[in-house]
């Protein structure tokens, strides 16, 4: 990359427009892309230089605020031409994340059947499958011959998105089935398309969430899927390349929630400072508000705490163990519905499943811990008189405490896809702040369960001082 950037430094200093072209046209395409990275300044120029096909193939691989910065430093008819040019699909992908202004200005530079198609695309809703549908296909009728299709794909086929499916449609445009080309092309040109056809159809519709559309793509392994209306009727195509930019974003997007922020919708050092603020300090504040319902569970301890004070040694253990494990299990269960291998009728097996894990990988830190205990107190008397008890205090305190932060962690994201939330948005750190506020009850509860007489007597002695006291100071 280095070699490429002091190359094309060179060619700007010289003013050699002509070498320019010629170098950046033999480049791959990810090659510009990279070089409008390290040279953002200069990306329009690139764009403007290099031949008219490649540009629009480099511009469409770009990301959003990379091409809006770009197009407003377009000669106007650099402008007209990449716009008319570019896939439709694409098209609308742009005029989605730009404002409304600047959409009815390119729209302008667009034939009338060009601005139609457009402003068709762009009514659908805005994470739809029509977002993403184009309309260049190959359609062919059932009663056609395989000759007849052959002819009709190299008069149509150049302005195909992809002529790896043919699609057989009826008079009304209704789907009927889809065709890979290999099994045309391997038959005689006199067979009839309708013996072709297996009835195996996949198809997409235009109103479903792209998420939908990225498993789809992902359990039957198509290059392209059909998109139909509620009809049926044949509206246009998605491919492959389109679904992985999409499961890139949303990815892109699951990721930053699950680290609890907002989607940041722009690379993360072009956001702007007071915009990155923004999307961080909301859940920030809700996790600082419900973190504080710790020291009021600790509060409601008091007086367990103030008998035998060592409970306080092992809080943050307690706390990090159980927002762990919620952690785990949360991150687990978002990636499994993410890739389609979970979804909210599956609850009761994930339910079951992390009963089981989390009561093992309770038990192993609870030994661990209990084990940590009697050791230190062999060559130390730090934990008191009560050592044993708080020993096994803390050992089945990990395992409670593990196993729910575990079922929290797991049914928290299925909770959320069945309220139609977004199931990253049951992070890990809002997961793990839920379960220290709990394994804190939790861990309390069972010291006042494994130490009840102690606690007991410790408050009776209590109480006898404070009337000792009482009558000493009433009768001098």
């Amino acid at each position: 990359m280095e070699e490429m950037v002091d190359q094309i430094n060179v060619l700007l200093e010289d003013k050699d427009n002509t070498r320019l072209q010629e170098y950046l046209n033999n480049l791959n395409i990810s090659d510009v892309e990279e070089l409008i990275d390290e040279l953002p300044e200069r990306g329009a120029l690139f764009i403007e230089t290099l031949s008219l096909n490649r540009a629009v193939n480099v511009f469409r691989i770009l990301d959003f605020p990379t091409q809006e910065r770009i197009i407003k430093k377009l000669s106007g008819t650099r402008v007209a031409d990449l716009i008319n040019e570019l896939p439709p699909d694409d098209r609308t992908s742009l005029f989605s994340e730009l404002h409304g202004d600047a959409v009815q200005k390119l729209i302008l530079h667009l034939s009338p059947a060009d601005r139609k198609e457009a402003l068709s695309l762009l009514g659908y809703e805005e994470d739809s499958v029509g977002r993403l549908m184009t309309p260049d296909y190959i359609a062919v009728k059932k009663e056609w011959d395989v000759e007849r299709v052959l002819n009709h794909i190299r008069r149509y086929g150049k302005n195909s998105e992809t002529i790896d499916v043919i699609y057989v449609i009826d008079k009304g445009g209704i789907l009927l089935d889809d065709i890979r080309i290999r099994e045309i092309l391997l038959v005689t040109p006199d067979t009839k398309i309708i013996d072709l056809m297996d009835g195996r159809l996949i198809s997409l519709s235009a109103s479903d969430p792209q998420q939908d559309a990225i498993n789809v793509f992902r359990m039957n392994n198509r290059t392209a899927l059909p998109v139909v209306d509620a009809q049926n009727i044949l509206l246009g195509i998605v491919t492959v390349d389109d679904i992985l930019w999409i499961a890139n974003e949303e990815y892109t997007e699951d990721i930053q929630k699950i680290g609890g922020t907002e989607a940041l919708d722009e690379p993360y050092l072009d956001i702007n400072l007071f915009r990155l603020v923004r999307k961080r300090v909301g859940w920030l504040i809700i996790l600082f508000l419900s973190e504080m319902l710790t020291s009021t569970a600790m509060q409601y301890f008091n007086d367990e705490i103030a008998v035998v004070i060592q409970l306080t040694f092992f809080i943050p253990l307690i706390m990090s163990s159980g927002g762990n494990s919620g952690s785990q299990a949360s991150t687990l269960i978002i990636q499994a519905m993410a890739l389609g291998e979970v979804t909210i009728s599956d609850w009761w097996r994930v339910m079951r499943r992390e009963i089981l894990s989390g009561l093992m990988l309770g038990s192993i830190l609870g030994v661990i811990g209990f084990l940590r205990i009697v050791l230190w107190t062999s060559f130390s008397t730090i934990y008191g008189p009560y050592w044993l008890l708080i020993a096994l205090t803390v050992g089945f305190s990990l395992i409670g405490i593990v196993l729910w932060g575990s079922l929290a962690g797991s049914m928290l994201p299925l909770l959320m896809k069945r309220l139609k939330l977004d199931p990253a948005t049951s992070s890990a750190p809002f997961v793990a702040t839920l379960v220290d506020v709990t394994g804190l009850i939790i861990y309390f509860s069972m010291a006042s369960l494994m130490m009840h007489n102690i606690l007991h007597h410790a408050a009776t002695a209590h109480h006898a001082v404070c009337l000792f006291n009482h009558f000493k100071v009433s009768f001098g």
